[in-house]
């Protein structure tokens, strides 16, 4: 008899273990298959999802992860709605390793299932799959009561990235939960319409810190985003060291000349990293009179932020020469 480790060469050993008593031999049969690559293996991997072996079906969920398109999708589907936790848990994994858009077909079959883990899984697999199939029933999620698969939706309709879908977006901007509002914003930046920014800037004053970070480092990316740099100085006094990080680093890519002063203040904040990003911005904005507070944090205590300040001094430097 064959030893349970040995590595079968072909499809065709590995089919009679797949068909043996010892539950341990099929799985062990299943992680060979997983390995091999073989398209043909996903038609019996498949042919194993309902083995009356929970750690079998678990195994199959995770080798169906090696493969890809719509065979593999539906196999996994199925795995999606098992009663075992464990092998529904694998089986949403591994549908996030899907790639080919013609997986999203059989994906469709379960957006209403009752199930808020299945919808919020397949939802959460269609997002990187970018077929334009699923926007319809993503639109229609909006609605889910289920926060978690409203989130996903809204990762679907963003990663589609259609001017059309901006008005669904802009409502999810002002959902009843932070989660959604935060995925939201950050979906809009793709377009270039004002109204996306707009959108946008209004949750700088969102009642959650994560939606207002979320807003703050989402205008960077917006194209109208700086017509909102006001707003971004303005949320450097908000009492939550992560929405300043976030405004400070978006100043700083937006070149926004007149928040130096604003910026300046940050050298003295007490995390770290806020300092760090100060320093990096203030070097990217170059305004002159930035240079004496950047000098004297040339000795903060904290490494990064002390290369971060010689660099921006260094840019300093090379525009009072051009100058």
């Amino acid at each position: 008899m064959n030893d349970v480790f040995e590595s079968f060469a072909d499809l065709d050993a590995l089919v009679d273990e797949l068909r043996s008593d010892d539950a341990e031999r099929r799985r062990i049969a299943i992680i060979e298959l997983g390995d091999s690559r073989e398209t043909a293996a996903v038609s019996l991997l498949a042919g194993l999802s309902n083995d009356p072996d929970a750690g079998v079906r678990r195994q199959v969920a995770i080798a169906l992860g090696s493969f890809d398109g719509s065979e593999t999708a539906a196999a996994l589907g199925q795995s999606l709605i098992d009663a075992d936790s464990d092998v529904a848990s694998a089986a949403a994994e591994s549908l996030a390793e899907l790639k080919d858009p013609k997986s999203a077909a059989p994906l469709l079959a379960f957006v209403g299932h009752p199930a808020t883990f299945v919808r919020e899984s397949i939802y959460r697999a269609l997002k990187a799959l970018r077929n334009g199939e699923a926007l319809e029933p993503a639109l229609k999620a909006l609605r889910d009561p289920e926060p978690s698969v409203r989130v996903q939706a809204v990762g679907v309709i963003g990663y589609l990235k259609l001017e059309e879908t901006l008005p669904a977006l802009k409502h999810a901007a002002s959902d009843d939960d932070a989660n959604v509002r935060r995925v939201a914003v950050n979906a809009l930046v793709f377009s270039r319409s004002p109204a996306a920014a707009n959108t946008i800037a209004i949750a700088l004053g969102d009642e959650d810190w994560s939606v207002r970070e979320a807003a703050a480092g989402a205008l960077a990316l917006s194209s109208a985003g700086s017509a909102h740099s006001d707003g971004l100085i303005k949320v450097l006094d908000d009492r939550f060291w992560q929405v300043r990080l976030s405004a400070i680093r978006s100043l700083g890519k937006l070149e926004v000349r007149h928040s130096a002063s604003s910026i300046v203040r940050e050298l003295g904040n007490a995390q770290p990293n806020v300092r760090k990003e100060a320093a990096a911005a203030l070097g990217a904005i170059k305004e002159l009179s930035s240079r004496e507070a950047l000098l004297a944090a040339a000795d903060d205590p904290d490494a990064d932020v002390r290369k971060n300040v010689r660099w921006a001094l260094q840019e300093l430097e090379r525009v009072q020469r051009s100058g």
